[in-house]
């Protein structure tokens, strides 16, 4: 069965931040001049009380208010990935399937995808309905670290605060033949997955009470393990699907990506020979969004016309440390 991507609807929460708010509170960083770290202009934060849940039913009022509550509510697969989970012990799919008025034959909590979440999901999707699971599913995915994680007193005083946004995005497939699923490439670099850490003054496991915010462990070698992880795995996954679909990387009509921050942009750009515009990225205007990256952007692309009845984008991104990669193709048939 041939498996289609027919929309996907996006939220941005709050008004936008801009650069200066982190500049405030920049204190002396060993990283603070480093590549990964240059601030976008902006980026959205979670409200104190707004959950997960929230974000992922505000994202699907789109889809909603174009395809009728019918789409959303019944459809047979949920799939979720939140990247701060409401409650540490289990995902969001359950309250989500709830708040959505769902009642789904699957749901499924995708945590190790992490920015590939998005892609990650519409494989397993795709396999679930070409497999006679059901005809409809939703992918939803929720970044919301930024307001609650980057935010924190101590932390946000760190070069790393200032680059994550928050959002959310839901996307609906059917077995359809209207924007089939070329082709999808995710792979588990299992060897790097110990090398993203939370880290705390005095140190701590992450779940312990103390004085110490958790943060990310960033340092200038993990730093620069990661920019060469990411550097080669977004264009391999890539070009694994290019060769299976039969269209060369410079062909592409778009690419969408996570966007952790512009030297990834630009060097995966370069490395499918792709010029900037035909590489959609709102990193100035919505920071790393995580997980919520490929689908906000892609939402923007449809919405501006950037993407076409007929064309072929090609989604791409890792993960963490580099644990996890993973690309997509699909040819757009339009909302209609």
């Amino acid at each position: 069965m041939t498996v289609s991507l027919l929309d996907v609807s996006t939220y941005l929460p709050g008004e936008p931040i801009g650069a200066e708010y982190y500049a405030q509170f920049a204190e002396s960083d060993d990283l603070r001049d480093n590549m990964m770290f240059r601030a976008p202009r902006f980026r959205h934060h979670v409200a104190p009380d707004e959950t997960a849940v929230d974000m992922v039913e505000r994202a699907a009022a789109g889809l909603i208010e174009r395809r009728g509550q019918d789409a959303v509510a019944g459809a047979d697969v949920l799939i979720t990935h939140t990247q701060m989970p409401d409650v540490p012990f289990y995902g969001g799919g359950g309250a989500m399937a709830h708040r959505l008025g769902m009642k789904p034959t699957w749901v499924l909590d995708l945590h190790n995808g992490g920015c590939a979440a998005f892609v990650f999901g519409l494989q397993v999707a795709r396999q679930l309905l070409s497999s006679g699971a059901g005809r409809t599913a939703l992918v939803a995915v929720a970044q919301n670290a930024a307001g609650q994680v980057f935010d924190q007193p101590q932390v946000r005083r760190k070069a790393q605060a200032s680059v994550p946004g928050d959002g959310a995005a839901v996307g609906l497939l059917a077995v359809s033949e209207q924007s089939p699923i070329l082709d999808v490439e995710c792979r588990t670099y299992g060897e790097f997955a110990g090398d993203m850490t939370i880290a705390s003054d005095p140190p701590r496991k992450w779940w312990q009470p103390g004085p110490g915010e958790g943060y990310i462990g960033f340092t200038e070698s993990k730093i620069t393990k990661v920019l060469a992880r990411g550097n080669r795995q977004v264009p391999e996954v890539s070009y694994a699907v290019c060769d299976r679909i039969g269209v060369k990387p410079p062909d592409l009509n778009l690419l969408v990506t996570n966007q952790p921050n512009r030297v990834f942009l630009r060097n995966w750009r370069e490395a499918l020979e792709l010029p900037p515009e035909r590489h959609v990225d709102t990193f100035d205007q919505c920071g790393n969004l995580f997980a919520a990256g490929i689908p906000v952007n892609l939402d923007r692309a449809i919405d501006s016309g950037r993407l076409k009845p007929g064309e072929v984008v090609l989604m791409a991104a890792f993960a963490h440390a580099g644990d996890f990669a993973g690309a997509a193709a699909v040819r757009w048939g339009g909302r209609g």
